[in-house]
């Protein structure tokens, strides 16, 4: 399928080939047992195949699974009821895609008809999608420069300075879009007034915020999502990821009514063939409830505090190994010195049975997102491990930073 992709997967050894998997385990073809801390990039919260939602598929299955397009379905009216009720503040109304890049593809159209504005103001590290609007918001050349031009009106300002952002706001600014926490430009927490901040210059100049919570968002960061740390109650929030429980893919934009009135007269104006079929929603829905019944948020919470500390204990052992350690709940960012630090400790985690990833902005960070139902026990053999990667790549370290 991508013969760039298997080279780069047969050089660092991660030649395995998944085959099923339970709760926080990933399980090869040869029977062999990984603790995944990769988490499909934030899709499995609930865990690998939760029974609960595994179970509501199959039932969901055996009714309907797509939808006519003409009639409205339960599953899909049950799960817009269930978003408005837990979502902050009040956001209200959800459009259903089948992706994260399809949720920001819409939030960014919905911004522009609603304001009748051009401009979107993005930031450096951004990571929102790699389909063209998408992309156009992202903050990354290697990913952005080879499909230039992008979409005209787009503006970028380091991430989290609200004055980089004042700088640039004017009435021509439809929307700012952002990461409450920046995951693939290496799980960048911003400082606690940036959020708030942000709020109060779209509210000034009569543009919208849109919250792209679909890494952070379901539970991720130690809240149910990650706007409820600052408070802060964007115009229209991006979800995917973990809301498809780990089983189906799923997307959804979720919106005031102040930033939705633009559909009273082209109810028809955007529209997903899959998107809000039966299945998918079905299962979103499942999902929803087991991540607020089982309190997962606050598991990512406690459970993030203790692998934060025994990495920061690492650092502190093996400081020229790692840099920097941060993050919040369970969605964490190991910093190494340079990308050949960081193959060489994913290679020795995985021949260890422990999975992890770069964030695709930054090569120098190892992210640390497992699903939030990891074990004590599990953070511990996490820590175990990561004591071992660290010890065997030490004698070659002056060598992997200079390369």
């Amino acid at each position: 399928m991508n013969p760039g992709l298997a080279r780069a997967l047969r050089f660092m050894g991660l030649n395995a080939v998944e085959k099923t998997g339970h709760e926080a385990i990933i399980v090869d073809e040869e029977g062999n047992q990984y603790i995944d801390c990769a988490g499909g990039y934030g899709v499995f919260v609930q865990g690998y195949q939760n029974s609960r939602i595994v179970e509501r598929a199959h039932q969901q299955l055996d009714q309907l699974s797509l939808s006519s397009r003409v009639l409205l379905n339960r599953p899909m009216i049950a799960l817009a009821e269930e978003l408005a009720r837990l979502t902050p503040g009040d956001l209200q109304y959800s459009f259903f895609c089948n992706s994260g890049a399809e949720a920001v593809e819409a939030a960014l159209k919905f911004a522009r008809i609603q304001t009748g504005r051009p401009r979107i103001i993005s930031t450096y590290g951004a990571f929102h999608g790699k389909t063209l609007g998408a992309l156009s918001v992202s903050g990354r050349d290697t990913y952005r420069q080879p499909f230039a031009p992008l979409l005209p009106d787009i503006i970028h300002v380091p991430y989290g300075d609200a004055q980089k952002v004042a700088e640039v706001m004017d009435d021509q600014v439809a929307a700012v879009i952002v990461e409450p926490i920046q995951g693939e430009g290496g799980v960048i927490v911003p400082p606690d007034e940036y959020l708030p901040a942000l709020r109060g210059l779209c509210d000034q100049h009569g543009a919208l915020l849109i919250a792209d919570e679909v890494q952070t968002g379901i539970g991720r960061t130690g809240r149910l999502f990650a706007v409820e740390h600052s408070g802060v109650v964007p115009d229209l929030m991006c979800l995917a990821k973990a809301l498809g429980g780990g089983v189906m893919p799923i997307g959804a934009v979720v919106g005031r009514p102040s930033a939705w009135t633009f559909f009273d007269s082209a109810p028809l104006i955007h529209t997903s063939t899959f998107g809000g079929n039966p299945l998918a929603c079905a299962v979103a829905q499942e999902a929803l409830r087991v991540t607020v019944e089982d309190d997962l948020p606050q598991r990512a919470a406690t459970l993030g505090v203790t692998l934060l500390n025994g990495l920061k204990q690492l650092q502190g052992r093996f400081s020229r190994a790692i840099t920097d350690v941060r993050g919040r709940g369970l969605m964490i960012g190991v910093e190494v010195p340079s990308a050949g630090v960081g193959g060489a400790l994913i290679s020795e985690l995985f021949q260890r049975h422990v999975l992890a990833v770069y964030t695709l902005n930054n090569d120098r960070v190892i992210r640390m997102v497992p699903p939030l139902v990891i074990t004590a026990a599990q953070i511990d053999q996490v820590l175990k491990v990561w004591e071992q990667a660290l010890s065997a790549i030490e004698p070659m370290l002056d060598d992997l930073i200079e390369g």
